[in-house]
């Protein structure tokens, strides 16, 4: 029996097998590189051509990351140090600006907490329920829509939380209403925190600001 020679050639995703190419099929086996369509080659070679420089760019964007976050702490511990604070760390550091002296640059930090609903959501919902299906027609069409915006989940499974706040904006002297959102207030519970970057340029003092688009919140 002859001997079987692999060959991967990760570039082009082509395994040769005794000299004969193939490409590996979405079951995980190998079909001849003769066999396949053309068109189809060829949207293979793009994708594997995008993805090796998304990677590229994903990497080097989480070094981007890491390395800001490091200088701006630093720059805070001197801060600390220069003021005498004792305690260290970004432990509470929440949002900030850091501008040039030029005041043509700017990087800030924004920390959004990450929040989830508890139980006491569904009971604000019934309550809810109860107020729209007793309240007249007057206006009621609009408060509806919010509370549907409210109340669907998304893809994710997920319900909007700026859209349930949306609903304390609607006034009423209902205690059923008033319940409601008192029970909306007891079902948020905040769960974490997330630090996000933005940074801002201007070429000058009169220009409008331009944000430096990077998609780094999960970098």
């Amino acid at each position: 029996m002859d001997a079987v020679i692999l060959e991967e050639k990760q570039a082009a995703g082509i395994t040769v097998v005794n000299g004969k190419e193939y490409v590996t099929n979405a079951e995980g086996g190998l079909t001849p590189l003769a066999l396949v369509k053309t068109e189809d080659f060829l949207e293979d070679q793009m994708v594997r051509k995008i993805i090796g420089f998304a990677k590229t760019l994903s990497a080097e964007l989480g070094r981007f990351k890491k390395h800001t976050r490091a200088d701006i702490a630093e720059y805070d511990r001197l801060l600390e140090a220069q003021y005498g604070l004792v305690k260290r760390g970004r432990a509470g550091a929440g949002n900030q600006k850091y501008r040039s002296i030029d005041g043509l640059m700017t990087v800030e930090t924004r920390v959004n907490k990450l929040i989830e609903f508890g139980p006491q959501l569904q009971v604000a919902k019934g309550l809810i329920d109860e107020c729209l299906n007793e309240w007249t027609e007057d206006g009621r069409a609009e408060i509806r829509g919010l509370v549907t915006r409210a109340f669907n989940v998304d893809q994710a499974g997920k319900i909007s939380k700026d859209a349930v706040f949306e609903l304390f904006k609607i006034e009423s002297e209902d205690k059923r209403w008033i319940s409601a959102m008192e029970a909306i207030n007891a079902a948020v519970r905040v769960i974490g925190s997330k630090e996000y970057l933005h940074f801002s340029f201007r070429e000058t003092h009169e220009s409008e600001w331009v944000r430096i688009s990077l998609n780094i919140a999960d970098a």
